[in-house]
């Protein structure tokens, strides 16, 4: 018989290899904001600066952290030649690997392996984990922080804890939600005369924070990233959109929608918040340190409902470790107090039934319901499974674009795009960006008038006869009623491709170049 240590081991081997495998199998399929970083990265390691157009030093990603990793790691691997896409690949498999092994832990913390291991598989196959690990966005490396930061708290390990806090904060701004509170409950603890290692806890965090904040405000002007100002002023949204969306998230999980349509929304939205509520209640007498990881969820889509950004895909990954475990939890309590209660009835022999069934329903459903969403063959990119929503065919193409425009950019040329991380990553030449993300003088033209939106962004036609870029690369939708019924912009710029596309509704990827 095999001895529990070997066990373990290969458990937790297998975990390792199915995360890693889920990402490697579908390769990159990166999206266009991560061409966004790679860029970042590529100029750091070329002496261009921390700038996504050399000279300019404009903040424009909101992961200073995830950049500078890319910088390092590609700095072993190739320099500014390095391909970017395959190093995220590699960092992010790796990220999600160590979280899947961290949720099993978690489920130890609350005597409930199964729990955590079942946590661990879905972490592993999730589209919303895959799709943006693949994608090479910071996702899984600013989850696996915040994984990392809730276990070591609750292990005691007060450094650490804050090293891996403050790691999360420069990965993405918005880690301080839960950090905040992990340090909330580490105040508690601290008048409760829990003071050890106060002052390296302190080090620890306050350090790497005051080196970026130093750097960030001599070099960018602020440590707050530009792109954060640029969303919320670009964007046009219906109101309670945000909430909208993050509620339909937090109804279908488990990828639901692929098969039960609008009724598994509503069926979602009473029974996940439920089973959470008794995953957490059950959490909280088992170990009560579980509160922030229970609060987490909630407090994330609160923040982000307030404000109502533009939630890209990306923004409804990170709750989601703590919404699975807690939720199986739950589950898992629920069906185990099903069992005994069917124990009772007489006549009834079900005592083998009752201890295999919560664990075969534990992995089963979520772990199938997820699955729904993997295609063996994408009807784009690489031909490999991958999850459907790992979809980048407006990024192909970008790529098309920036193929047919490489040869005919002369130096010190420009491209104004509103989609700019692909063309940015591949002309390698100077963008001005419309959103503004990366481009400040493009935020004196917003906002636009609400009849100029088709969809959700529409370029302004005064930033194009303003700012004159030599090309401008645009979905039809985002111009249709603005800069394309321009009569200046007809006059001044000639089209000379359009890619066929009906992307967002669009009539094409167009291609102008100005007139001589």
């Amino acid at each position: 018989m095999m001895n529990k240590k070997r066990q373990y081991l290969l458990m937790g081997c297998f975990l390792a290899v199915l995360a890693v495998a889920a990402r490697v199998i579908p390769g990159p399929r990166t999206i266009d904001d991560a061409f966004i970083t790679f860029r970042y990265a590529r100029n750091i390691l070329s002496g261009a600066g921390f700038a996504f157009n050399p000279g300019e030093h404009v903040m424009g990603t909101t992961t200073p952290f995830y950049t500078l990793l890319l910088a390092l790691v590609a700095l072993l691997f190739g320099g500014p030649s390095a391909n970017f896409p395959v190093i995220s690949l590699f960092i992010n498999a790796i990220a999600d690997a160590v979280t899947c092994i961290f949720l099993w832990k978690l489920g130890e913390k609350l005597d409930k392996p199964m729990v955590g291991y079942a946590a661990g598989v879905l972490w592993a196959i999730a589209p919303f984990s895959v799709t943006f690990s693949i994608g090479g966005m910071e996702t899984s490396l600013y989850v696996f922080l915040l994984t990392a930061s809730f276990l070591s708290h609750l292990e005691k390990r007060r450094t650490t804890t804050a090293l891996l806090g403050i790691l999360a904060v420069l990965t993405r701004p918005d880690a301080v939600l839960l950090i905040g509170m992990l340090a909330l409950d580490r105040l508690i603890q601290w008048i409760k005369n829990d003071r050890e290692r106060t002052i390296s806890e302190l080090i620890a965090f306050l350090a790497p924070a005051f080196v970026w904040v130093l750097f960030s405000s001599l070099y960018f002007g602020s440590p707050i990233p530009h792109s954060v100002q640029a969303k919320m002023e670009v964007y046009r949204l219906e109101p309670y959109s945000a909430l909208i969306r993050l509620l339909q998230h937090y109804a279908t999980p488990f990828m639901e929608n692929n098969w039960g349509g609008q009724i598994s929304i509503g069926v979602g939205l009473i029974a996940y918040p439920t089973l959470f509520f008794i995953g957490s209640m059950r959490a909280m007498r088992k170990n009560p340190g579980f509160w922030p990881f229970m609060v987490y969820p909630w407090i994330y889509l609160l923040v982000f409902s307030i404000p109502n950004p533009l939630i890209f895909r990306w923004y409804l990954t990170p709750p989601l470790p703590a919404y699975f475990l807690l939720i199986l939890y739950g589950l898992f309590d629920l069906l185990c107090s099903l069992g005994k209660l069917l124990q009772k009835i007489p006549n009834i022999s079900i005592s083998k039934l009752s201890t295999i069934l919560p664990v075969v329903i534990l992995f089963a459903f979520p772990i199938l319901s997820s699955l729904s969403d993997w295609r063996l063959t994408p009807a784009h990119g690489n031909k490999t499974p991958a999850p459907d929503m790992a979809y980048i065919q407006l990024e192909l193409y970008y790529r098309q674009a920036a193929e047919l425009l490489k040869p005919q950019i002369k130096p010190g040329e420009r491209i104004a795009a509103g989609d700019v991380g692909v063309l940015g990553y591949y002309t390698n030449t100077q963008i001005l960006d419309t959103v503004g993300l990366n481009s400040p003088e493009s935020l004196k033209y917003y906002p636009e008038p609400a009849d100029n939106y088709v969809i959700n962004y529409a370029i302004p036609a005064r930033l194009i006869g303003q700012e004159k870029p030599d090309w401008v690369v645009i979905l039809e939708v985002y111009g249709r009623k603005t800069l394309l019924k321009d009569e200046a912009f007809k006059q001044n710029y000639s089209l000379i491709q359009k890619i066929p596309t009906d992307m967002y509704g669009s009539d094409g990827l167009l291609i102008f170049k100005k007139k001589s």
